[in-house]
């Protein structure tokens, strides 16, 4: 009697016979290895996508090896609310007995994809991506697969897998309704380049949701120095040529370097303009002066995505999508304006 063959994914063969090459091609272009030219192998890869081929050298014994091992994706490193992201979700992981490897991207979606290729070849328990945005074909690959996905960070009612993380437009529109209350009626936004960050780009909609029914022109300028502190300093040299009375920041440490170019000019903070941070860094616990911020939860937010990815991992689905709470600081930075 024979035995029927369970139902598997797509072979090298198959590929290959796609692609019209043969199999040790194949194997090269998916291990990014000398011996085909950049156009056979963007060819041949752009087969496996469609045929949804993952290569898998070591089949069984691979999978078996990495069964706990989780793949995390950040934009940067060089940006502490991620640090404290991955800080709350790696003991998570580690009291549970899974290791992790993590990449950056750059905010570059290209790039995240180029990683998650590489990383389903070894067959991870699940991976962790920063944000929504994503390469089309990732999400199509992950849904396909259905590997356990945590987007963590952001917030989407309709997420990959699941999420934690935060409305960043309702955070924008909460701090933004705070110190339009003050009196605050010229305001400006340092930050990244459009498009780059889109948690930026949405923080951004959620002020001007406030202050354009108000009648106030919301200035926005990006900076793209990887150094928070020079990009803070020049894009508030920027902004200070329209006249703000009010400028928000990307994050505390760009707000810092604002700070500086302000007393440099002989502006007082807040006397002649307020200053307003994002995501209570550490930095804002040794100022002179308690900065206005929004305390965003990144520890929190690391453990929660962590231990709802371990139940996912098991079997047990979590509450898809979890949007947390931020907290506005009222700091010594922005006051109520005179009438």
């Amino acid at each position: 009697m024979t035995r029927k063959r369970t139902k598997a994914g797509p072979r090298i063969t198959e590929v290959a016979a796609a692609a019209g090459v043969s199999v040790m091609s194949v194997s090269r272009a998916m291990r990014d290895v000398e011996g085909v030219s950049a156009a056979t192998r963007e060819r041949i890869k752009e087969v496996a996508r469609q045929l949804n081929y993952v290569p898998n050298s070591s089949a069984r014994a691979l999978s078996v090896a990495n069964a706990d091992l989780i793949g995390i994706s950040l934009p940067t490193f060089a940006n502490d609310v991620f640090g404290d992201v991955l800080s709350g979700m790696r003991g998570t992981f580690e009291q549970a007995g899974y290791s992790s490897v993590i990449d950056t991207t750059e905010y570059d979606p290209d790039m995240e994809f180029a990683w998650a290729e590489r990383l389903l070849s070894w067959r991870p328990a699940a991976i962790i991506l920063s944000g929504l945005d994503h390469h089309p074909s990732l999400v199509t690959r992950l849904r396909e697969r259905r590997v356990p996905t945590l987007e963590i960070w952001d917030h989407a009612p309709d997420p990959i897998d699941i999420c934690v993380g935060i409305d960043h437009r309702a955070a924008g529109a909460l701090i933004g309704d705070h110190v339009a209350k003050l009196g605050y009626t010229r305001p400006a936004f340092v930050g990244a380049p459009p498009g780059r960050d889109h948690r930026a780009d949405a923080r951004v909609a959620g002020l001007r949701d406030v202050f354009g029914p108000l009648g106030a022109k919301l200035i926005v300028q990006g900076e793209s120095d990887p150094n928070a502190f020079a990009a803070g300093a020049l894009g508030t040299t920027r902004v200070l040529e329209h006249a703000p009375d009010v400028i928000f920041y990307l994050n505390d440490n760009m707000a810092f370097g604002g700070m500086m170019i302000c007393q440099r000019q002989g502006l007082d903070v807040p006397g002649d303009i307020g200053i307003v941070g994002y995501n209570a860094l550490g930095i804002t616990r040794v100022l002179p002066v308690q900065m206005t911020t929004v305390r965003t939860p990144r520890r929190v937010m690391g453990r929660m995505g962590a231990r709802h990815l371990l139940a996912r991992i098991k079997g047990v689905q979590p509450e898809r999508s979890v949007a947390l709470p931020v907290t506005i600081v009222e700091g010594a930075t922005t006051r109520l304006q005179s009438r």
